[in-house]
């Protein structure tokens, strides 16, 4: 553990720029003695940390008797060696994670009490369950309850959760079939989660115990995307079920035998490197190299251009072509509306009803077609713009169609439903 003189980090950043001057960096300096904390318990071989965690663990897991005298201890860990057990206590004791009382008795300190307890809550998720997504959504209700949730803390669930999106799309985009089931399984191992994030969103969007005045627009905004990525991934298992399916279709049955080619996939990934190359050893032959050469015809067009002096022109011309003034007096080139005003026109005129087959045929299929297409607008509330099509459709009319057709044979037009145009 470096001392104060001995901490600088002037050496880790450009000239003239101080620790102070970056915020997210000055906050980690002014909460030094914590970071030390984690520093000591981790600092060593990785044997070291791991007893020296197990001690802490085992010391701070009495919470009756919170104090242990000397004897307790060489008691309570008579398994591990006396010698390497001063040797942890006396780290331990060194760097603040633990103190020795006036009482001749050791116990832990509040830091090293706050370290066991995150690295406890760490430990206790399951091996379906993702850690982290379980720490974050923990720790955000236990903030969420107090009032102390802050927008840091939001990012890192709101990052988490992105993670996760973006591993199940690569797994489904993938293509493998164990692949999709390993993420479906971790996506459900995690589905609790999820759904107590979504609780706690929605009692701090609303108010819940938080006061209202802490609901900073910061918080709000990555609270609302949190809420998006939430839905993204409650979706996810629909996309899961879409891609196993086509698989599904896609699977291949060996003979009558009933063993599907994923059955035997799955069979190939139980075997190690050594057994498969062993399988494979004089199953696979050389294949034959092919050799593909154009015909007579093909060389012969291929030299005709070459040996041409037009094309050999051709393609050495790289000039651009002259230029040429641009029209001004052109007119834009507009709609051609003359069909649909004729139509609005012959609408105007009718008095109650005329058979649709009246106002569609003239010209051809296509502007048949094309004013069948107006006919079926008429009555359409949400066609508001101004224009003719829109004075077309608020026109007091409905196109009512028949199911049964009617022999038309004229105008490139052989049937069309049976209807008529009916005055409102």
């Amino acid at each position: 553990m470096s001392s104060a003189a001995d901490f600088n980090l002037t050496g880790f950043l450009n000239p003239g720029v101080e620790p102070d001057d970056v915020p997210t960096l000055w906050a980690l300096v002014r909460a030094r003695p914590l970071v030390d904390t984690f520093i000591a318990l981790f600092r060593g071989g990785e044997e070291e940390v791991f007893v020296r965690l197990h001690v802490l663990r085992e010391i701070g897991a009495r919470a009756d008797l919170p104090r242990w005298l000397p004897d307790e201890l060489r008691r309570h860990f008579a398994y591990i060696d006396p010698v390497k057990l001063e040797t942890v206590l006396g780290r331990l004791r060194g760097n603040g994670l633990m103190v020795f009382g006036e009482d001749g008795t050791y116990q832990l300190s509040d830091s090293g009490r706050n370290a066991v307890a995150a690295v406890s809550a760490l430990l206790r998720f399951g091996e379906s369950e993702d850690a982290e997504l379980g720490f974050l959504t923990t720790q955000l209700a236990g903030m969420q309850a107090t009032g102390t949730v802050t927008p840091d803390m939001l990012q890192h669930l709101l990052a988490k959760l992105n993670a996760l999106t973006a591993s199940f799309e690569d797994a489904i985009a993938s293509g493998s079939e164990f692949r999709i089931l390993d993420a479906r399984s971790r996506l459900s191992g995690n589905m609790r989660w999820l759904e107590k994030g979504t609780q706690i969103l929605r009692s701090l969007l609303a108010g819940g115990d938080t006061k209202e005045e802490e609901i900073t627009p910061d918080i709000a905004r990555v609270a609302h995307s949190i809420g998006l990525a939430q839905s993204r991934l409650a979706r996810v298992d629909a996309a899961f079920q879409r891609a196993l399916n086509k698989i599904e279709s896609q699977r291949v049955t060996l003979g009558a035998s009933g063993v599907s080619s994923s059955d035997a996939a799955a069979w190939l990934r139980s075997l190690d490197i050594r057994r498969i190359a062993a399988l494979a050893d004089g199953a696979l032959g050389a294949g034959p190299r092919a050799q593909f050469l154009a015909g007579g015809h093909e060389l012969l067009d291929r030299a005709e251009s070459v040996l041409s002096e037009e094309v050999q022109r051709m393609e050495a011309n790289t000039a651009l072509p002259p230029a040429e003034a641009a029209p001004v007096d052109q007119a834009a080139e507009s709609e051609d509306l003359g069909l649909l005003i004729r139509l609005t026109e012959k609408l105007a005129g009718i008095p109650t009803a005329t058979p649709a087959q009246k106002l569609v045929l003239g010209g051809g299929f296509g502007p048949a077609s094309y004013r069948l297409s107006l006919l079926s607008l008429l009555g359409n509330e949400e066609a508001q713009a101004e224009g003719p099509v829109a004075d077309l459709t608020q026109m007091p009319y409905d196109l009512q169609l028949d199911t049964t057709l009617v022999e038309v044979m004229e105008d490139e037009v052989s049937h069309m439903s049976a209807g008529q145009v009916v005055r409102r």
